[in-house]
């Protein structure tokens, strides 16, 4: 019988989390297969991922009709923390069988606060306390704002998912956050065994702005060069987004949390369906196997991986090729700072269409 990559995958140190949630998927017995069979550890949402649950599926009309007279906000947060509920029950026996380490389940705040860090703290909260599960993550997105709420809430003890995070500086901001907030709590004689937190780091949108520009490029600069360079950043950054991991949770600092109790904030890849038909279909999942890390897998790219993914410890391979890739970036006059900043700003505008669409869906299926 063939062996399943999936389980493979496991083995080599990296969880699979699946970047998809939707009621009948919980309810048919389909999830659980996953968990079962393919050894699923966890799932992740996002507005974009409720809006094309709810907006395109019958299997919420009973509750929406159920709910006749509610407001949008309260209908749209029932339906999703009903789901996330249920998907964290199903994965407890994970978040158990792992000491907590994996079985989660996100939900991410509003997207209209990525930049206010006071009002998405006190969001977080609400949520963190709304799911009511060890085994949930409030996803927060990493904008500067988002960084400073990330550090208040790891002190409070509420789990975080660090979202939409596309550059090395923003992801070193995000890990100090975690390390900070832990020692604040730490400081304050509280526990800090039981919290948990990963940073998604988001790639196959880098590569497809990237590639992008790298087409304008191509008439100006040479060729070859441009080629070269194509499709590989977001792989490059993912891999050096790992050396700053390694890192980050080891020496004199870190050593006196792990004493403590603490788990580390392991690097979480995201958005990693391939958009360019070149590529290959698992692009983001075989380049980026690598101890203590996750992937977040939509469900066409998980059943891709599973009927021809080749795993191997892949994530520290080729480091100089990733330097290299980086740096010759700059030498052609890409700024990638300019870059992933625009793409962290695309993002929070992505998800807030996506709010904005699910909730007017929503108020017409109200009345």
């Amino acid at each position: 019988m063939k062996n399943n990559p999936l389980i493979d995958v496991k083995g080599l140190g990296q969880s699979i989390w699946l970047d998809y949630i939707q009621r009948d998927l919980l309810q048919s017995g389909e999830f659980q297969k996953l968990i079962t069979q393919d050894g699923l550890c966890g799932v992740t949402s996002n507005p974009a991922i409720f809006e094309k649950a709810i907006t395109e599926h019958h299997d919420y009309d009973a509750a929406i009709k159920s709910m006749s007279g509610a407001t949008v906000d309260r209908l749209y947060e029932q339906l999703a923390i009903a789901d996330l509920q249920q998907a964290a029950d199903l994965l407890r026996p994970v978040f158990d069988g792992t000491q907590g380490r994996d079985g989660y389940v996100s939900f991410e705040v509003a997207p209209q606060l990525a930049d206010d860090t006071a009002a998405t703290i006190d969001e977080a909260r609400r949520l963190w306390a709304a799911l009511d599960r060890p085994n949930s993550m409030i996803k927060v997105p990493a904008t500067l704002a988002g960084v400073a709420a990330i550090q208040q809430l790891i002190s409070e003890g509420i789990n975080i998912n660090a979202t939409l995070l596309f550059s090395l500086q923003r992801y070193q901001q995000v890990a100090e956050s975690y390390l900070s907030g832990l020692e604040a709590r730490l400081q304050r004689g509280e526990a800090i065994d039981s919290v948990a937190s990963v940073a998604s780091f988001f790639l196959s949108r880098i590569d497809t702005l990237v590639d992008k520009k790298l087409d304008v490029l191509a008439t100006a600069v040479n060729q070859s060069i441009v080629t070269s360079l194509r499709g590989k950043t977001a792989v490059a950054s993912a891999r050096l987004a790992y050396q700053h991991y390694k890192r980050l949770f080891s020496g004199d600092r870190w050593q006196r949390l792990a004493a403590a109790g603490a788990s580390s904030q392991r690097l979480l890849w995201a958005s990693t369906s391939t958009k360019d038909p070149n590529y290959t279909d698992i692009k983001y999942v075989d380049a980026l196997i690598g101890k203590d890390t996750i992937n977040t897998l939509p469900p066409e790219t998980l059943a891709a991986y599973r009927d021809h993914g080749q795993p191997m410890t892949r994530l520290e391979d080729d480091l100089d090729v990733a330097h290299n890739t980086l740096n010759g970036l700059a030498d052609i006059g890409l700024d990638l700072k300019s870059l992933t900043y625009q793409l962290e700003r695309e993002g929070v505008d992505k998800f807030t269409t996506a709010y904005t669409t699910l909730f007017e869906n929503l108020r017409q299926r109200l009345h």
